[in-house]
């Protein structure tokens, strides 16, 4: 699904990001990604999104190298990623529907389709009581399902979720883990950052850690090493 051929990373000021990643992830995984901070973890994320090109190396999704995708054409790329961000970043003077419609708005599909969608991923992550509700009329799991809602609107293959529960207490930090391994368990591929590890305890899934911009650790069923 993902695969980094000797990847790197090198920014402007000399700082290395990413130093000679080689890793696979499969579709339809759960991966946890965790690390101090500074590791390399959001370089990781942005450079599957395209948000980081890579320095060099080759970076493959579903088959298709996406190396050199020019930044006119990334758009298309990123279609087919969810991203759901730890600050939520909705929009404050839309409702919970109209956070979601504006997203499959912006990919130009008609009104009738957009409504369809939208209701879809709102009952989905189990807001559909909410609809017409405004984010300052919503605790901060219930912004962050939202925001998860937006991000599966337009039914990506991959969705990258950066710290999604760093603001949010234990209860709501769990509540929003479900909803990402009902997303799994219907086939679609989880890459979660966190520090929360409680929640890797509990779901016996692949763990990768970073440090230094290297992995050193990549273990299966949850298994981590502090």
């Amino acid at each position: 699904m993902i695969e980094f051929t000797n990847v790197s990373k090198r920014y402007p000021n000399g700082v290395t990001g990413i130093h000679n990643l080689n890793l696979n992830i499969n579709k339809g995984e759960f991966i946890f990604l965790i690390g101090p901070s500074g590791a390399g973890k959001s370089s990781f994320l942005k450079m599957i999104s395209l948000q980081e090109k890579i320095s060099t190396g080759q970076l493959k999704f579903a088959n298709k190298d996406v190396t050199t995708v020019s930044r006119f054409k990334a758009h298309l790329h990123r279609r087919k990623i969810g991203v759901v961000f730890q600050d939520f970043k909705l929009l404050p003077k839309l409702t919970v529907y109209q956070n979601v419609a504006f997203a499959l708005e912006a990919v130009g599909l008609p009104p009738k389709e957009v409504r369809k969608k939208a209701m879809k991923v709102i009952y989905l992550v189990g807001l559909g009581n909410k609809v017409l509700s405004y984010p300052n009329q919503l605790s901060g799991g219930e912004q962050q399902r939202v925001a998860i809602a937006r991000a599966i609107a337009n039914n990506p293959d991959v969705i990258i979720a950066d710290e999604p529960t760093g603001n949010l207490d234990p209860e709501n930090s769990f509540q929003i883990l479900s909803v990402l391994k009902k997303l799994n368990e219907e086939g679609k591929t989880i890459i979660m950052a966190t520090h929360n590890y409680d929640l890797i305890f509990e779901s016996g899934c692949r763990v990768i850690k970073i440090d230094k911009g290297t992995i050193v650790q990549d273990e299966v069923m949850g298994y981590h090493e502090l």
